[in-house]
């Protein structure tokens, strides 16, 4: 049975695998709900105009300031089940730049591309739950404390 890659994010480092990775899943299926978030922005609207993702986010994933704001992002407006790396990516990558993929979701999965398709290998990895985790209430925004306030205040 294949993957189901539906409410995951993608991390857009490398945009030919990207491009590859979502035309393989979505180019014949309507209604993709992969969201993807990276630094080239025009290359993401390209993936959305295309209809090959749901949604895009710009990300400097080596900034934690924009990680952040991202984690927020997906935890307001997506449920994300977890994450896809590119497995090349991660391997190239340094100690801080691997603890910032780590923190993006408990669920991790690295993804190398081969002839007949994508392969999935949980990353091996601990993941690190925190203020760039996109699945816990440290992502909570203004917009989801507001209910909790009021109720709050009402006591």
């Amino acid at each position: 049975m294949p993957f189901k890659v539906n409410d995951y994010l993608l991390v857009d480092i490398d945009n030919e695998f990207s491009r590859a990775f979502t035309e393989h899943y979505f180019a014949s299926v309507e209604g993709s709900t992969l969201v993807v978030a990276g630094a080239n922005s025009r290359h993401m609207v390209k993936l959305m105009f295309d209809e090959l993702i749901k949604d895009y986010c710009y990300c400097d994933f080596s900034n934690e300031i924009s990680v952040s704001e991202l984690a927020s992002y997906l935890h307001e407006h997506h449920n994300i089940k977890g994450v896809l790396i590119n497995l090349t990516d991660y391997q190239l990558a340094d100690d801080a730049q691997k603890f910032i993929y780590n923190s993006l979701h408990k669920i991790r999965y690295l993804v190398k591309q081969e002839e007949q398709g994508f392969s999935f290998a949980p990353c091996p990895d601990s993941a690190h739950i925190n203020h760039l985790s996109c699945q816990t209430t440290i992502a909570e925004t203004t917009t989801d404390l507001l209910p909790l306030a009021e109720e709050l205040n009402r006591k």
